[in-house]
C-alpha cells in the first residue's frame, strides 16, 4: 500500500474498524497472535491492515486470493465506497467487472489502456484484435507483391531496390510477429479422459468433525457421468475435507464413498505436488507421458506443453527457474496429463492468470467427465457448474441448481444471505463475524404452510405495467432488427477489411449495435419470465 494520510482521526475509532474488517475477513480471535495463524489468515490480516489505513492510493496484489466468496463480495462492496485512486493486480473477473472502471493490459512486452472495466476491456480488445487482423491481411497482400518482385529478381543491385528488399524483410518479421500474436489467442485444449463405467462415484451419508465442531453431517449424494459440481462455503468450513473424503485421502468419521472400478481421479489441490527442480518442464512433462490421446488423436508431450503456454524455449527452462504462477500451471497440465475421468480441484484459479483460466475453462467445456470443484471464484462457478453444494453451518451442506449467480438469487430469496452478499444466521440478523451460525435447511425457519402463504402473496403483486406489457408486445421485432443491422455491419467489415477508415467508424457502429442488442437481449430475457410467473400464477 502507497503511504497516505497520518492515522490520527477524531471522527472514528481505528480500533473498532479494525475489528469490523478482521470480523468481515473471518479473523474472530483478535487477540490470537500472528505466528500462530496459518498463511491464508496472515494475508487476510495484511488485507486488514491495507484497507484501515488511511490512505489516498490503495495497491493490491490478487486481494481475493484466500478469501471465501462472501468476503469478496463484502470487499466490492467496500472498495467500491473507497475515495480514493485503487491500483490491483487481479485474475478475479467478475471483481474486475466491478470495482474497476479503467483496464491496463500488458501483452506481448506492450501496454494497451482502456478506460472502462473488464467487460468493455473484453469488447475493445477484440475490436483491437479485429483491426489489427485486418492490418496484417493488407500486409500479407503486400508481401505477395514484394515477393513477385524478389523473385523476378533485378538487373543490379541498386540503393533503391536493396531498400525494396530490407523493406521486404521488415514486413515478413512483423507479420511473423503478428501471426503469433493471433495464434497465442487461439490457443485450445482438447479433452483428455478415460472411459466411464456405470458405477461412478456414490457418498454414502457421510459425516465429518473435528473435535467439538462438525464440518459435514450426513452428507449424501450420487455422483453423475459429466457432472459438473462446484462446493462453495466460508474459508474453515470443510470444503476441502469433503473433496479430500471423496478422493479418498482421508476418512470419514461415518458412512462411505464407493468409486467405481472404471473412475480414474485427476487432483488439483491448493498445495501444489513436489516437482524435481533440477530437471526441465519438457523432462518432467516426458515422465508422464511421451504421447497422450486426445479426442483430435496423440499429441506429442512437447505440443501439449505448448497448448498449455510453455513455449519451445520455455520447455527446456529448468522448474526452478519459473514463477509461482507457471509452476501452478505446469502442476495442472501434469494432473491432465494423468487423463483421469473424474476432476477435482480445489481453488484451481489461485495464481493462474486469465488467459491460463480461459484454457482451463475451454478445456472443461469437453472433458468427457466429472468435475467437482471448491472456488471462491465466481466467474469460473458461473462459467463451469452446474449444480451448487453450499456448506451452510453446523455441517449442513444444502443443494442448488444452477452456477453461483443463480446461487445467489436463490440464496437471497429464501433469507440464508442478504442482499449485499452477507450471510444472515437464524434469527435473521447479519452475522457480525460473517459466520454462517446455525443455519439449518434453506428455508426451514418459516412452516411450509407460512412459506406457501408468503409465496403466493409475492405472486399475486406480479402483473405487466402498460409500458411493459408495450415493450413485451414489441421486443422481438426490434431485437430481430438489431440482428439484421449487425449482419449488415458484419458484410461491410468483410467489404471494407482494407480501409482502415472506413473499418474503424463500422467497429464503432458494431460496438453500438451490439451493446443496444445485448441491452434488449436482457430485457427480453425478464419480460418472459414475469410473463410465465404471470401465467403460473392465472393458473
Amino acid at each position: 500500500m502507497c503511504k497516505g494520510k497520518s492515522y490520527k482521526d477524531g471522527n472514528r475509532s481505528i480500533e473498532s474498524e479494525a475489528k469490523v474488517v478482521l470480523n468481515r475477513l473471518g479473523i474472530t480471535n483478535h487477540e490470537q497472535r500472528i505466528e500462530e495463524l496459518s498463511g491464508g489468515q496472515k494475508k487476510r490480516v495484511a488485507l486488514a491492515q491495507t484497507l484501515i489505513a488511511p490512505s489516498d492510493i490503495l495497491v493490491m496484489d490478487e486481494p481475493t486470493n484466500h478469501l471465501d466468496n462472501e468476503m469478496v463480495l463484502w470487499l466490492e462492496g467496500y472498495l467500491n465506497k473507497f475515495k480514493g485512486q485503487l491500483i490491483m493486480v487481479t485474475h478475479d473477473r467478475y471483481f474486475l467487472d466491478r470495482v474497476t472502471n479503467r483496464i491496463v493490459e500488458i501483452d506481448r512486452a506492450k501496454i494497451y489502456c482502456y478506460d472502462v472495466n473488464y467487460s468493455g476491456f473484453l469488447a475493445r480488445k477484440a475490436e483491437r484484435e479485429e483491426m489489427a487482423q485486418a492490418t496484417e491481411k493488407k500486409r500479407q497482400n503486400m508481401l505477395r507483391r514484394e515477393l513477385a518482385w524478389i523473385s523476378r529478381g533485378c538487373q543490379a543491385r541498386s540503393t533503391k531496390q536493396q531498400a525494396r528488399i530490407d523493406r521486404y524483410e521488415d514486413m515478413k518479421a512483423e507479420s511473423r510477429a503478428a501471426r503469433a500474436s493471433f495464434e497465442k489467442g487461439s490457443v485450445e485444449m482438447s479433452s483428455i479422459s478415460t472411459r466411464i463405467g456405470k458405477k461412478t462415484i456414490e457418498v454414502n451419508h457421510v459425516s465429518k468433525r473435528y473435535g467439538d465442531r462438525i464440518l459435514i453431517r450426513d452428507f449424501s449424494h450420487i455422483v453423475l457421468r459429466d457432472e459438473r459440481i462446484g462446493i462453495i462455503g466460508p474459508n474453515g468450513c470443510g470444503k476441502s475435507t469433503l473433496i479430500k473424503i471423496i478422493s479418498g485421502k482421508i476418512q470419514p468419521d461415518s458412512g462411505t464413498v464407493e468409486i467405481g472400478e472404471t473412475i480414474k481421479i485427476g487432483c488439483f489441490m491448493q498445495e501444489n505436488e513436489i516437482l524435481d527442480e533440477n530437471i526441465n518442464v519438457i523432462e518432467h512433462v516426458k515422465n508422464i507421458g511421451e504421447y497422450v490421446a486426445t479426442v483430435d488423436g496423440r499429441i506429442t508431450a512437447s505440443q501439449m506443453c505448448e497448448r498449455f503456454l510453455f513455449t519451445p524455449d520455455m520447455q527446456y527452462t529448468p522448474i526452478s527457474k519459473l514463477s509461482g504462477g507457471e509452476k501452478r500451471r505446469l502442476y495442472l497440465l501434469s494432473v491432465l496429463m494423468e487423463s483421469p475421468n473424474v476432476l477435482i480441484l480445489d481453488e484451481p484459479t489461485n495464481d493462474l492468470d486469465i488467459e491460463t483460466l480461459t484454457i482451463l475453462e475451454d478445456y472443461l467445456d469437453n472433458f468427457v467427465g466429472m468435475v467437482i470443484t471448491v472456488s471462491h471464484d465466481r466467474y469460473f462457478l458461473d462459467r463451469v457448474v452446474d449444480r451448487i453444494f453450499a456448506f451452510e453451518g453446523d455441517g449442513v451442506i444444502s443443494q442448488y441448481e444452477g452456477g453461483f449467480s443463480d446461487y445467489l438469487e436463490k440464496a437471497q430469496e429464501k433469507g440464508i444471505i442478504n442482499k449485499e452478499g452477507t450471510l444472515i444466521n437464524r434469527t435473521g440478523q447479519n452475522d457480525p463475524e460473517g459466520n454462517f451460525g446455525n443455519v439449518k435447511d434453506a428455508g426451514n425457519e418459516m412452516s411450509s404452510k407460512e412459506k406457501w402463504k408468503a409465496d403466493k402473496q409475492r405472486q399475486q403483486k406480479l402483473k405487466f405495467s402498460y409500458s411493459e406489457q408495450k415493450e413485451f408486445d414489441s421486443i422481438e421485432d426490434e431485437i430481430a432488427k438489431l440482428e439484421e443491422k449487425q449482419s449488415q455491419i458484419d458484410n461491410d467489415i468483410m467489404k471494407f477489411a482494407t480501409d482502415s477508415g472506413k473499418l474503424n467508424e463500422l467497429m464503432k457502429e458494431k460496438a453500438i449495435v451490439e451493446a443496444a442488442l445485448d441491452e434488449k437481449m436482457e430485457r427480453w430475457v425478464y419480460l418472459n419470465e414475469l410473463a410465465e410467473k404471470i401465467a403460473e400464477q392465472k393458473g
